[in-house]
């Protein structure tokens, strides 16, 4: 299991660890809207996720505003954002934030995500910084547990990823 820090205090993350080469668990999170959906709502597209613990936070934030820039870019690519804040905090970030095609999800209700990628936290019932690409094809092709929750992911390899997964 990957092993990670919150404020440079050890936790626990549970659920299973995803690797490269695995083919992406399935999970069911909540859009803004209070609907259901699943990784097989992207299918056939590249998707890159990128998992944060609060997205009211500032590394949160700037990781969420990143991705998106750097993915608008790259056709045939979905950006996920998911975190266990409430749907409506997710909605009232977008719309503050004038982010009109930001794909904000939530995790709260069931931990669906949470416990099928490794990522929750289970002192704190947030999730850990992460970043997943998973191909067309529902192949995992790159996978980073941020060490400490609170830095930033590794930007460019997550887009050099997803640039290849295509």
């Amino acid at each position: 299991m990957a092993s990670i820090t919150f404020l440079n205090k050890p936790v626990t993350l549970l659920g299973n660890e995803v690797k490269v080469g695995d083919t992406a668990p399935d999970f069911t999170v909540l859009n803004n809207e209070l609907n259901p959906v699943t990784l097989e709502d992207s299918k056939g597209k590249v998707r890159l996720i990128s998992v944060v613990p609060s997205i009211d936070t500032g590394v949160c934030d700037a990781q969420t505003r990143r991705f998106n820039e750097d993915a608008s870019t790259i056709s045939n690519v979905e950006v996920l954002t998911i975190s266990v804040d409430l749907p409506f905090a997710q909605e009232r970030w977008c719309a503050s934030n004038g982010l009109e095609n930001v794909h904000t999800f939530s995790d709260h209700r069931t931990l669906s995500f949470g416990e099928a990628y490794g990522v929750h936290i289970k002192e704190l019932r947030l999730l850990a910084r992460a970043v997943f690409v998973i191909d067309s094809n529902n192949k995992v092709t790159y996978v980073e547990y941020v060490n400490e929750a609170t830095n930033q992911p590794n930007y460019e390899a997550a887009i050099e990823a997803v640039k290849a997964a295509q």
